[in-house]
């Protein structure tokens, strides 16, 4: 490895590190999502991994084919612009949605009833039922998967073209995996720090209002992105 190359791929990771860190959108959803629908750990990380693995894979498979049929950076960053846009929308139209499933929801729950987990499984309406086994899919984690494939990590076309073009493909990789690892590996601290705290936290008073509380932070993490370019 060269010294440049070095430097890259450490300035990458810090990239990585800092786009996590400052993008609300990156983790807010599935901290609340977890909260809301009682994840457990395991479900969370997996989730959250899948997603975040979703996300950098989408912009790496974007950035390898537009150099290899020799795309203008001008252009593929114009992608990745128009596919934030639609990611941001997606994100403030699905929790928006889900805000309005739970008020929904809370006017067929009277108050002060108890809430089971299995009514929450039998009335959420967020599955479909497998038509082999029959058994419930819930499509939430579905959803988030689905958003964030389709949004971009925009610093990363520029760091994948880069070493590309001046050390070769062996080097590009290595820049974009030092990207992805920390990009996922922030992404699961932050989602099961947060989500480990909140165990914590005294929220029963709240958890009735936790469905409309976590679809409307989603669309407002969605509004913070779409209005800060975060």
């Amino acid at each position: 490895m060269t010294p440049d190359l070095a430097v890259l791929t450490m300035n990458a990771a810090a990239v990585a590190f800092i786009h996590t860190v400052i993008g609300p959108d990156h983790y807010v959803p599935f901290i609340v999502m977890a909260k809301a629908r009682r994840w457990s750990f395991g479900r969370t990380a997996a989730i959250t991994f899948a997603c975040g693995l979703g996300h950098v894979a989408s912009s790496v498979i974007l950035g390898f084919v537009g150099y290899a049929i020799g795309a203008s950076l001008q252009h593929l960053e114009w992608i990745e612009s128009f596919r934030g846009e639609i990611a941001a929308w997606a994100l403030i139209i699905f929790g928006a949605l889900y805000a309005l499933w739970g008020l929904w929801r809370l006017r067929r729950t009277p108050a002060g009833t108890h809430t089971h987990d299995h009514f929450i499984r039998i009335h959420a309406r967020d599955h479909v039922h497998d038509p082999k086994t029959g058994a419930e899919v819930s499509l939430t984690p579905w959803i988030l998967f689905a958003i964030f494939v389709f949004g971009p990590c925009e610093p990363l076309i520029p760091l994948f073209i880069y070493p590309a073009a001046t050390s070769g493909w062996a080097g590009a990789w290595l820049v974009a995996g030092a990207f992805s690892a920390v990009t996922v590996a922030s992404m699961l601290v932050i989602v099961l720090g947060a989500q480990f705290g909140l165990q914590w936290f005294p929220s029963q008073r709240l958890s009735r209002y936790s469905h409309v509380l976590a679809g409307a932070t989603i669309a407002l993490s969605g509004g913070l992105i779409q209005l800060f370019g975060l």
